[in-house]
C-alpha cells in the first residue's frame, strides 16, 4: 500500500505534477507517517505525535472539520491530547480548537494546553475588529469554499464561534518536553508575523506549518496583510541546517529523506530570495512598481517543481508585497499619488472613444491578445456606465475568460467574482427592462 511518503517521493524524485489536488489533499483521513507520528489530511492538516504521555497536536484545522479530525485521531490513539501548538493564527489552523477542549472534558481528561507565538493573540483581536472585511475577502478569495472557510456561518461571522487563545505564548523560541519527546519551537515571520515551526530531535522531524505548502509560497496574497518573503527564505535556510529525515507541512504531503527535504527547502528559499533580490535591485535604481512587475521573474526551472507551482499565490503578487514592505504604498507613478476617482477617469475615457459600450467592445476584442488591457478597459466601461446590460455582458465575458486562463486560486477568485457580479447585474437589468 502506498503511503503519503511514497507519494511525495514519487513527485519529488520524478519532478511530476498531476494538479493541485494530487499534492494538497483534504481526505479527512488519518494517515500514519512513521512510528508515533500521524497526520489528518484536512484544511489545514493536523499533525499528531504520540509522546508516551499524551498526544501533541500541531494545529486544529477548520471548525466544520473538527469532529472528523477527532474521529480520525481516535482511530489511531486513545491517549489524551496533552498539548496543541498553533503554527499560526489563521482560522484554518485554529478553528477546530474548541472541539479539542470539549472532547477532553467529555472524556474526563485535563484540558489540552495551547501554545502559540505571542502574535496569535493580537491576530485574534485584529480579526474581531475586521470581521466584515475578512468575511468579504475570504468569500472572494475562495469562492464557494469561502463559506466553509468562514466556519459555515450564515450570520456573517468570520472564524470560529469560540476563539481559543493560547495558554502559553513565547517570543523567539521555547522548548517543551512531553513524555519521550522534545519540541523545540521557533518563531519566524513568513506567511504571517506569528508563525512557529518546530524541530523534534528524537524523531528527526521538522513541523513547518505553512512555511511549506506544496504551492508557490503564499507571500504575496493581494487581499491580506503584509507577508515577509525575505525572512521566510531565511527561516527555510535555518530549517535546512537541521539533520531532518521527516518534514511535516500543514498543507501538502509529508516529505521523507534528508536529500528530498534539502531540495524542497532549498528550492523554496531560492525562489523567494530571487524575487527579493531582483525587486530590491530595481527599487534601488528608482524603477517604478509597474515596470518591476513586468520584469521580475522566478527562474523557470524552479517554477516546474511540483511544490512550487503557482496554484494558490504567484510571484507577481509577491513582488508587490516586497515593494509594500520596503517602499510603502506609493508606486512611483506621480499621477497615482493623489489620483482622481476611478469613475471620473472611466467616464472621460468613454467619452473620448464614443461611449462605454464602445469601450466594452474594445475590451472583448482584446480579450485573448492582451488580457491585462482587456480587463482594464472592461472595468473602465463598467465604471463609466454601471447600469448598462451590454457593458456587463462584455465585462463578464472578459473577466470570465481571464479567470479561466489564470493558475493561482487568488487570481481566479478575484476575476471570477467580477465576472459573477456582472452576470448577475446583467440579468437584473434585463429583467427590469
Amino acid at each position: 500500500m502506498k503511503t503519503l511518503l511514497d507519494l511525495s517521493a514519487r513527485f519529488i524524485d520524478e519532478n511530476l505534477y498531476e494538479g493541485p489536488f494530487s499534492v494538497n489533499r483534504v481526505s479527512m483521513q488519518l494517515a500514519p507517517i512513521t512510528e508515533g507520528i500521524a497526520m489528518v489530511e484536512a484544511f489545514s492538516h493536523v499533525v499528531v505525535f504520540d509522546t508516551g504521555d499524551g498526544l501533541v497536536a500541531f494545529d486544529t484545522s477548520l471548525e466544520p472539520m473538527n469532529q472528523g479530525i477527532l474521529r480520525g485521531i481516535r482511530t489511531w490513539s486513545d491517549a489524551p491530547v496533552h498539548t496543541v501548538a498553533y503554527t499560526h493564527g489563521h482560522i484554518d489552523h485554529i478553528g477546530g480548537a474548541r472541539a479539542f477542549v470539549d472532547e477532553a472534558r467529555s472524556r474526563g481528561d485535563r484540558d489540552p494546553r495551547f501554545i502559540g507565538h505571542r502574535g496569535v493573540i493580537a491576530r485574534f483581536d485584529r480579526y474581531q475588529s475586521t470581521n466584515g472585511y475578512n468575511r468579504i475577502i475570504n468569500e472572494r478569495q475562495f469562492s464557494t469554499l469561502g463559506k466553509v472557510l468562514l466556519g459555515g456561518s450564515l450570520d456573517g461571522r468570520f472564524g470560529p464561534k469560540d476563539w481559543v487563545r493560547p495558554d502559553v505564548t513565547f517570543d523567539d523560541r521555547m522548548s517543551v518536553r512531553v513524555g519521550e519527546l522534545t519540541f523545540h519551537l521557533f518563531h519566524d515571520r513568513g506567511e504571517t508575523d506569528d508563525h512557529l515551526w518546530a524541530w523534534v530531535p528524537e524523531k528527526k522531524a521538522l513541523v513547518v506549518g505553512d512555511f511549506v505548502t506544496w504551492v508557490f509560497p503564499n507571500a504575496g496574497n493581494p487581499q491580506k496583510v503584509q507577508r515577509y518573503p525575505g525572512e521566510w527564505a531565511r527561516a527555510l535556510r535555518t530549517m535546512a541546517s537541521y539533520p531532518a529525515e521527516l518534514l511535516l507541512p500543514a498543507h501538502g504531503l509529508p516529505v521523507g529523506g534528508a536529500d528530498r527535504i534539502q531540495r524542497v527547502l532549498g528550492d523554496l528559499a531560492t525562489a523567494l530570495e530571487s524575487l527579493v533580490e531582483q525587486t530590491l535591485a530595481r527599487m534601488n535604481e528608482g524603477m517604478p512598481l509597474n515596470q518591476i512587475l513586468m520584469e521580475v521573474k522566478v527562474p523557470e526551472e524552479l517554477m516546474e517543481r511540483p511544490y512550487l507551482r503557482p496554484a494558490y499565490d504567484e510571484p507577481e503578487f509577491v513582488v508587490r508585497n516586497i515593494w509594500r514592505l520596503y517602499g510603502g504604498w506609493y508606486d512611483g507613478n506621480p499621477a497615482h499619488l493623489k489620483p482622481p476617482s476611478d469613475s471620473s477617469v472611466a467616464k472621460e475615457l468613454a467619452s473620448l472613444c464614443g461611449g462605454a459600450v464602445a469601450l466594452a467592445e474594445r475590451a472583448v476584442a482584446l480579450r485573448d491578445s492582451d488580457p491585462r488591457l482587456a480587463c482594464e478597459l472592461a472595468q473602465m466601461a463598467f465604471l463609466a456606465t454601471p447600469d448598462d446590460a451590454a457593458v456587463h455582458a462584455a465585462r463578464a465575458e472578459v473577466f470570465r475568460a481571464r479567470r479561466d486562463s489564470e493558475l493561482s486560486l487568488m487570481a481566479k477568485g478575484i476575476f471570477g467574482t467580477a465576472a459573477s457580479e456582472s452576470e448577475a447585474r446583467k440579468k437584473a437589468l434585463e429583467a427590469e427592462g
